[in-house]
């Protein structure tokens, strides 16, 4: 196929006129051009019924146990009585004979539950896509022996969160998962010894936005935080310690000094963290 945008025939410069497929010239009769594309319904359907005309299906997704490939018995309000038991009966043998081992049951239960959790630390689809590959890994590596699952969910996506520079802390990922800390905490380190993970230290700047929209501060003293932060970071005076704890620190030292008023515990219980942890990271920014 080729597209032109000429208004005369290049040949004789007679005007040109379309039909349904060329562009062709009224004096010369030269073909300038040619789209024989069909731009309409795959193919059609002359019978009055609800049929999907799209061959195809959703994308591909590490976030199912099969990749989203499976099939299902889809429904129809034409099915009446014996017909519509059994269809009820063949969607449920089905649904049971997609699941072909206990692993694959895990899968499901945990991918679930990773989905779950991504939804309420508002994460992205990448972010899921990565920790059900990793929770995959995992249970590959033969790493979920003796451990929950709920633990490893919650593990993996954590550590997902800790390799992209998601801020998102332990106390967060366990307030809404259904693992406790000791759980995800045991979890994650099996996996960071034994698969290598990436991981290191978040940058304290990474959750100066959100402590700052749950304190409601002024923007300038967000932007004096960051500023700190980074000051922070290239002379190293808050190394080792809890990056939420120094951002929280940065956000308090800001305030001071725009005079807004904001105390210790406030944005101590906006990071998770306890008032002397903040007067820690506080007194080393100086």
């Amino acid at each position: 196929m080729s597209q032109s945008t000429a208004t005369t025939c290049p040949e004789c410069a007679g005007s040109l006129e379309r039909d349904s497929h060329e562009m062709v010239c009224t004096d010369c009769g030269l073909v300038v051009d040619t789209d024989r594309l069909d731009r309409g319904p795959e193919w059609r359907s002359f019978a009055d019924d609800d049929r999907n005309r799209e061959r195809v299906g959703a994308p591909l997704t590490h976030s199912r146990h099969d990749r989203g490939l499976s099939t299902e018995i889809g429904y129809s309000s034409r099915l009446t009585g014996r017909k519509r038991r059994q269809f009820a009966r063949l969607r449920r043998q089905h649904s049971r004979a997609n699941v072909a081992s206990k692993a694959e049951r895990n899968q499901i239960y945990a991918f679930t539950e990773i989905r779950r959790l991504v939804s309420s630390l508002s994460l992205t689809y990448s972010v899921r896509d990565q920790a059900c590959a990793l929770f995959d890994s995992a249970q590959t590596e033969g790493l979920l022996r003796g451990r929950s699952l709920e633990g490893f969910a919650a593990a993996a996506v954590y550590a997902v969160c800790r390799t992209n520079g998601v801020a998102r802390t332990v106390d967060e990922t366990v307030a809404v998962a259904r693992a406790d800390e000791n759980e995800l905490r045991a979890a994650y380190a099996a996996m960071n010894r034994d698969l290598g993970l990436r991981t290191g230290p978040i940058d304290a700047r990474e959750y100066i936005p959100r402590f700052a929209t749950e304190l409601d501060v002024p923007r300038a003293v967000e932007r004096r935080a960051t500023t700190l932060a980074a000051g922070a970071a290239e002379t190293g005076s808050t190394g080792g310690r809890k990056p939420s704890g120094v951002a929280a620190a940065c956000l308090y030292a800001a305030a001071r000094e725009a005079d807004h008023p904001l105390t210790q515990r406030r944005a101590a219980d906006a990071a998770g963290v306890t008032p002397a942890t903040l007067r820690n990271a506080y007194y080393a920014l100086d």
